[in-house]
């Protein structure tokens, strides 16, 4: 008999698997309490559930966490886990800690089909999207773990965990139906009560899913943008083919209707004499102007790979690139690497994914990137600051 991950449903759709075996709402939200909050997955031991109902869910249920194949934790604290889903394929998951939070990237797919230049997942291909279930089993591991690691209980004040980032491996966006479930999951105040300013999916610009995303659960909203024209996304991040930017950037604006917060973190890789000239930097500034939008930058270090044929930019330069931003009165930040002692920064989750979608062979085909010139435009209005 087949019996149904309790980690694929959110709250709603415990309610209506409760409803099915004959229970009252109010029982899904004691079961999802024991399962998130305090970390169970054996229905003996939760208590107050009827006998009668932990025994028809020993029938017809399981909590079913993905299994771990090694775990890594880098000398700055940050932690990387590598998971099983199954058919050879595996995914990865990275605990970042701060002194006033703690970040979990969390992957949304074995692989990407994106195939962005400067990111180690897409040189390994597509193998599928994950289950809801897979998503949430990534947090509901890490949170639980890192509750008897770092020795806390459930009834200390501070989670663990205080931030989601959906950074790992994965378009998020490309796996919609089982990303929004997982999302309502984190943000339900009876399983990790997350607040939606503290949820952030990534996305390299799945334009009509932004819409969506807006719509049905917004959270933080972060855009890898990587170039400041079309000519240098086509070859950076081939998805801007069919979104581009001026197409982004308008689906970004109506986002920010909807969003937590009032403003979109841009996203922006620094490659060595590919992105990152004074030049490029103008063109943003003149990009954000002309279309009013209220953003921030993260100028992310590259984390150079063998198979990408790309280079870091020396720090003089990224410093410089973000002075020009803040001096236009855009709010820039650059990204402090953190575990990539163990492969865990940003860019460098490849896991263990079958390249069904031939991208090596793609990719090596790309390995030349144009310098294209930035087209200087007149400014039109101010940059908003976020």
């Amino acid at each position: 008999m087949t019996t149904a991950n309790l980690l694929d449903f959110d709250l709603e759709g415990l309610a209506a698997f409760c409803e099915k075996l004959g229970e009252k709402r109010f029982r899904a939200t004691q079961l999802f309490r024991w399962i998130h909050q305090r970390g169970a997955s054996d229905f003996a031991h939760m208590t107050d559930l009827a006998k009668s109902l932990r025994e028809k869910l020993a029938g017809s249920a399981r909590v079913e966490a993905l299994p771990m194949i090694t775990q890594h934790e880098s000398a700055d604290g940050t932690i990387k886990w590598l998971f099983d889903v199954g058919d050879g394929n595996a995914v990865e998951a990275v605990f970042i800690p701060e002194d006033d939070r703690g970040t979990l990237c969390v992957s949304s797919q074995a692989g990407c089909a994106v195939g962005c230049r400067f990111c180690s997942t897409g040189h390994q291909g597509f193998s599928r999207n994950l289950t809801t279930g897979e998503i949430v089993a990534q947090l509901w591991f890490a949170e639980h773990f890192l509750r008897k690691h770092l020795k806390r209980t459930p009834d200390q004040e501070g989670r663990v965990i205080s931030n989601v980032v959906m950074m790992g491996m994965g378009e998020p966006l490309q796996n919609y139906a089982a990303l929004v479930p997982a999302l309502r999951t984190m943000l339900d105040d009876n399983a990790y009560g997350l607040s939606r300013r503290r949820v952030t999916v990534s996305t390299s610009g799945v334009v009509p899913m932004i819409d969506r995303l807006g719509a049905d659960c917004p959270v933080a909203l972060a855009v890898s943008l990587h170039a400041p024209n079309d000519a240098l996304r086509d070859d950076l991040v081939p998805l801007n083919r069919k979104y581009p930017i001026a197409e982004l950037l308008e689906a970004c604006q109506r986002y920010l209707a909807h969003a937590p917060r009032d403003f979109i973190t841009f996203e922006y890789c620094m490659l060595d004499g590919v992105n990152d000239q004074p030049e490029h930097a103008r063109q943003l500034v003149d990009l954000v102007r002309s279309q009013g939008i209220s953003c921030k930058f993260n100028l992310i270090p590259f984390n150079p790979f063998p198979a990408s044929g790309l280079l870091r930019s020396p720090q003089p330069r990224v410093l410089a690139f973000a002075k020009v931003l803040s001096e236009a009165g855009i709010v820039t930040t650059v990204r402090k690497t953190r575990g990539d002692d163990i492969d865990a920064a940003c860019g460098q989750l490849a896991g263990d994914v079958k390249d069904r979608t031939h991208a090596a062979e793609r990719m090596a085909q790309r390995r030349t990137v144009v310098l294209h010139p930035a087209r200087k435009k007149a400014a039109t209005s101010t940059a908003q600051e976020p």
